[in-house]
């Protein structure tokens, strides 16, 4: 895992997401494949050394991802620095992600730049246990902090945006695969073929995972059966591309997923709750460059999300349940970037301005027949923006961004940041500031969701909204030869979130009255000693409260670290070992339960706890790689979440290849 800084000024979907994809140092997205550098980024479409761009982002690449083993979104963002990943259960359970303290709906996902959180969630939240990392993916980018002046609403936290893998330029045909077997009749295998032939290249991928699983109910629970909730998931991509020219450049891109597995209810099993989820996406991309300094680009893409949960009568649970959620979204952006010309003082002055179209539509039933909830609703909003970036005196990199997002249901809305990089090459050391607002549209459920004679949704309600702030220092201590043998950083950061949605007194409907006041610190350090060790260290502190009360935010533990290495004792050896430990964490009232099922009746702490994996790998020739991934291989029963339980012990062996 790579830590690298993002540069605030790109705003626009068609340009910023390909040069996130492509990574450091790589040609313009007009280009159909990229290598990947490691100091600089390209989100303005000009390679930018690290130490200039203000605003924290860990990248976590195709490497680390074979290296450590990780097989779902889920298990990759753990070690994330300033992120809480709480999971239900293993693989395919629901999971949430809160970003420096904020809500789990405040984290914004992106699949190539395009928005997937499930319009027909409740609250418009992320389920972070359903996808798998397949072959197709070649990194996952995560940006901490408010960032709706790049991305628009659902900013809050911060943004993850997963970047499919593009097609080589120098070869027309490259095939590669995985298979691998273990625990729990755990089956998984995956293939593609990819490459580039004269002007055209493409990229065909497949990827399944099946599983017996694990129980999530806890053994402490007396009513606990050892039921298993089995998991099966595919998940293709497609991605066909022309470029007849160095100037211009038409691209499309599908993706499909579909899972089906088990689910728990707590405080015992339910051996008939499941559920089936599938996601559709698609977008096609032109971008051209009329004159050198100047490119521009058009994308429109669409998302279908289908979801259906099922609960038969049993002795446990005599009622039926049969929920069905459907949600699409539309996206419709032109974005535009421009070089301006050094002057003086000034130089790498970046312009980026665009518009973006989104339309949401949902339709929901849910719930019992006395008690059934119902949406029909859709909603589209615009929103305009633009960003400038540029350096003083060599020394000092200052960048400036805003957008306005207009809607047909809550009006019209600017979030804003600005940021600075301050570069000491004498003590080789980078001060950064940054300052920025960002929002949460209220869902189409919280705005028009019903049950009938319970229920009615807000059609008033008001944005989410948040300010925040953030400093830190990051510097290299030399050793040896080596000018950056040691890397240590370190960030304090504030946010106030306002207007929070929640019930009313009554509650018959919804209102924007809570708020929350957060501030937290993350600290890192990557070692380099030798050239056979890389050791990672990510330690984060987070105190989120209720401004109203000053209780603690549920299921935020106020203290998490991550320890990883990267070993390779002798050529063609890597074994990377990963320990996550978490602090306490909050848990609200009717959410904990004690020993014999019985909720408690007030807020309580959730125990501490640990994980601990290890992935070792043996490149045995060039194309092929065997391995080994063992998960949590203390036995660990720790609960991130009161009445869920993490997967027990497990162990994959498998091989890779690539020709």
């Amino acid at each position: 895992m790579r830590r690298l800084l993002l540069s605030f000024t790109c705003l626009s979907l068609p340009l910023c997401a390909p040069a996130l994809a492509q990574g450091a140092g790589t040609p313009p997205v007009t280009e159909p494949s990229a290598a990947v550098a490691e100091t600089v980024v390209t989100a303005t479409r000009i390679p930018t050394p690290i130490e200039r761009v203000p605003g924290a982002v860990t990248v976590i690449d195709r490497r680390t991802i074979e290296e450590r083993g990780y097989q779902t979104l889920s298990e990759a963002l753990v070690a994330v620095p300033g992120l809480a990943l709480i999971q239900s259960g293993g693989l395919g359970q629901p999971a949430s992600a809160f970003i420096r303290g904020t809500a789990s709906r405040h984290a914004l996902v992106l699949l190539d730049g395009v928005p997937v959180n499930d319009a027909s969630e409740p609250n418009g939240a992320f389920n972070f246990g359903n996808d798998l990392l397949g072959l197709e993916v070649e990194r996952i980018e995560v940006l901490r902090g408010p960032a709706s002046s790049l991305y628009g609403s659902g900013a809050i936290g911060g943004v993850i945006n997963i970047v499919t893998r593009r097609a080589p330029r120098n070869r027309a045909i490259e095939a590669f695969g995985e298979l691998a077997g273990g625990s729990n009749r755990t089956l998984r295998g995956g293939a593609g073929v990819a490459g580039t032939v004269r002007e055209f290249d493409y990229l065909l991928s497949l990827r399944s995972l099946s599983t017996r699983g694990t129980d999530a109910t806890p053994s402490r629970f007396q009513r606990d059966t050892r039921e298993k909730d089995g998991f099966r998931g595919t998940t293709a991509t497609a991605r066909l591309g022309w470029t007849p020219s160095d100037r211009f450049r038409l691209e499309g891109l599908a993706n499909w997923r579909e899972n089906h597995g088990g689910l728990d209810n707590v405080p015992e099993d339910d051996p008939n709750y499941s559920f089936e989820d599938r996601r559709y996406t698609g977008q096609i991309r032109a971008e051209g460059k009329p004159i050198d300094a100047w490119t521009t680009g058009f994308r429109a893409a669409r998302t279908v999300d289908r979801r259906r949960y099922s609960n038969l009568a049993d002795s446990l649970d005599l009622s039926t349940t049969d929920d069905l959620y459907r949600g699409e979204r539309t996206v419709l952006d032109w974005g535009n970037q421009v070089r301006l010309p050094d002057a003086g003082i000034l130089d790498a002055s970046q312009l980026a301005f665009g518009v973006t179209h989104e339309r949401e539509e949902v339709r929901q039933a849910s719930g019992s027949a006395f008690f059934r909830t119902t949406v029909d609703a859709d909603a589209t909003s615009t929103a305009g923006h633009a960003g400038y970036q540029v350096r003083l005196f060599r020394r000092l990199d200052l960048s400036a961004g805003f957008r306005t997002d207009s809607a047909e249901d809550y009006g019209t809305h600017t979030t804003w940041r600005l940021g600075g990089v301050l570069a000491v090459p004498e003590v080789s050391a980078r001060l950064r500031a940054s300052y920025g607002t960002a929002f949460k549209a209220p869902s189409l459920y919280q705005r028009y969701g019903r049950i009938e004679g319970f229920f009615q949704g807000n059609p008033n309600l008001q944005p989410e909204t948040s300010r925040g702030w953030e400093v830190g220092v990051e510097f290299d201590i030399p050793l040896a030869q080596q000018r950056d043998a040691v890397t240590l950083g370190a960030t304090y950061f504030r946010n106030r979130v306002r207007d929070l949605i929640n019930f009313n007194a009554g509650f018959d409907t919804l209102e924007n009255v809570d708020r929350a006041r957060i501030k937290g610190a993350e600290f890192t350090a990557t070692l380099r000693p030798a050239r056979w060790l890389t050791a990672n260290i990510a330690y984060t502190i987070t105190d989120a409260r209720d401004a109203l009360t000053g209780e603690r935010l549920a299921r935020r533990p106020e203290q998490q670290l991550a320890l990883n290495a990267s070993i390779r004792p002798v050529e063609g050896v890597t074994i990377a070992p990963e320990l996550i430990l978490y602090g306490r964490s909050r848990e609200g009232a009717f959410a904990s339960y004690a020993d014999n099922g019985t909720a408690f009746t007030a807020a309580r702490d959730n125990k501490a706890g640990a994980v601990f994996n290890l992935t070792a790998t043996w490149q045995v020739t060039e194309p092929v790689a065997l391995f080994l991934e063992g998960r949590n291989l203390t036995d660990s029963d720790f609960e991130p979440a009161n009445g869920f339980a993490i997967a027990g012990r497990t162990a994959l062996v498998g091989t890779r290849f690539r020709f």
